[in-house]
């Protein structure tokens, strides 16, 4: 659930609760949620829900999100989260990866790292782009403006976006741009 999220941010209706990490975030949420205040909580990263245990005292949400201490490792060869899975090439592509320095392991995992590397910026603006819609949807459907600010969103047109929710609730419109702020220039950002 929360395990994997650094930080993320709490909103009641258009109000933001707090920002931050999870133990900070679900304090203002667990307040909220026994004054009656729906909450929704969202994952800063790419817009998610998080969902929060907010039954009982504040002590007992908290104790839930108790983060484990990490499994002591004996002496060895540490585990680096290799996974062997199956890849199908044709003779000369194995033929090629054989002859490489390292074998078809490592030049495979160089081949995927710089694959990675070029498309960076392409993929993080898509991820944030995904993320910026994902909360718009969840928090601004209802708002006026949010069909034509989705269409800008995905156009890639920031000054169109930040007039299509220039009227939204000032919490609700400063989330949408943070989500939405590597999505512009193919990841690297709004224009100077």
């Amino acid at each position: 659930m929360t395990d994997a999220v650094q930080t993320c941010t709490a909103f009641s209706g258009v109000r933001r609760l707090a920002t931050g990490a999870p133990i900070e975030v679900a304090t203002a949420a667990k307040a909220a949620h026994d004054a009656g205040q729906p909450v929704l909580v969202f994952s800063d990263a790419d817009a998610r829900p998080v969902e929060f245990d907010l039954r009982g005292d504040l002590a007992q949400v908290l104790a839930r999100l108790a983060i484990e201490a990490p499994e002591k490792r004996g002496p060895g060869r540490p585990k680096l989260g290799v996974a062997a899975r199956e890849v199908t090439l044709l003779p000369r592509h194995w033929d090629w990866l054989a002859s490489q320095p390292g074998g078809a392991s490592v030049t495979l995992r160089k081949l995927v790292e710089g694959a990675l590397r070029d498309a960076q910026g392409p993929d993080r603006a898509r991820l944030a782009k995904e993320a910026a819609y994902r909360f718009m949807t969840a928090v601004g459907g209802d708002l006026p403006g949010y069909e034509q600010a989705t269409r800008v969103l995905f156009a890639g047109d920031w000054t169109a976006f930040d007039d299509a929710i220039a009227n939204w609730p000032a919490d609700v419109r400063e989330h949408a741009q943070r989500l939405a702020e590597p999505g512009w220039r193919n990841g690297q950002g709004r224009p100077e």
